[in-house]
């Protein structure tokens, strides 16, 4: 079965349709940071054909230790976006922790996500569903493929059918995640649009002493490996200068390395048969 498709951000994202994008650091460091790093994005993206979603993170409430830094906080992490919105010219994707936030974060994203830790979480996934955006559904590191589709439908039902599913790595063992790559088939057979998270996925969640370490060196691999897998979207955390990012950044890639993985991933595409 092929997957729909769907419309994102006003992209038409799924079978026959170009890749989309989603790209940014993983938690806003400042203002001219975020603009700067929206810009750089989306020349990238323009030069290589494909549409883009800005992504970047107001509040990261899911740290690892109590004293990570999370981010600028909901109001001034919105004023940001909204002037990366209005400058920039790109749309925007942040998520969101809990349902008292998702009004506020709907009146200026145009993608808004669910945390994979909150995915099953019924009342988050039905608020950010009804504010009409689109949603991107991240899949939880316990939740099986076939299983994630239960969490699409909560959305599909509160009368939102632009969910985009992203695959993220699975728990396995201890501080260590895997990427099952038949997971994009059987997402797909569910009549799910895919997504694939290639820098959370090569997390090792913990394993730094208080802090999630990574392998940023698998990155362009497992994207590679995702590509062929057939999927419809492509995320990435992306840092001028990963090594000193305040947030996931050994798992985060620097402008050049994304932009190879993208040009890796295209050509990928392009041999099964996509224009892009």
């Amino acid at each position: 079965m092929s997957a729909p498709f769907i419309t994102l951000a006003g992209h038409p994202v799924g079978a026959g349709q170009p890749l989309l994008v989603i790209a940014g650091p993983d938690v806003i460091e400042g203002e001219d940071f975020a603009l700067r790093h929206a810009q750089r994005l989306k020349a990238t993206c323009a030069a290589l054909g494909v549409p883009f979603v800005f992504k970047c993170s107001y509040d990261k409430a899911n740290r690892t230790s109590a004293t990570a830094y999370r981010g600028p906080g909901l109001t001034e992490g919105l004023r940001v976006l909204a002037r990366v919105k209005r400058e920039v010219g790109v749309p925007v994707l942040t998520d969101v922790h809990g349902v008292e936030d998702v009004v506020k974060v709907a009146e200026v994203a145009d993608v808004i996500q669910v945390p994979a830790f909150l995915c099953r979480q019924t009342d988050l996934v039905v608020a950010v569903a009804k504010t009409g955006k689109g949603v991107n559904l991240k899949k939880g590191q316990f939740v099986a493929p076939r299983d994630i589709a239960h969490q699409a439908k909560k959305a599909f039902a509160a009368g939102n059918p632009n969910v985009l599913v992203t695959e993220r790595g699975f728990t396995f063992g201890y501080n260590n995640l895997v990427v099952d790559m038949r997971g994009f088939g059987l997402m797909r057979e569910a009549g799910l649009v895919t997504c694939f998270d290639a820098t959370h996925s090569v997390q090792l969640p913990s394993a730094g002493d208080g802090e999630t370490a990574g392998e940023r060196k698998f990155v362009q691999l497992l994207a590679r490996s995702a590509a062929a897998a057939g999927i419809d979207a492509l995320f990435t955390e992306v840092h001028e200068d990963p090594d000193h990012a305040k947030c996931d950044g050994p798992c985060s890639l620097s402008f050049e390395l994304f932009e190879a993985t993208l040009k890796d991933v295209l050509a990928i595409r392009r041999a099964l048969g996509h224009q892009r």
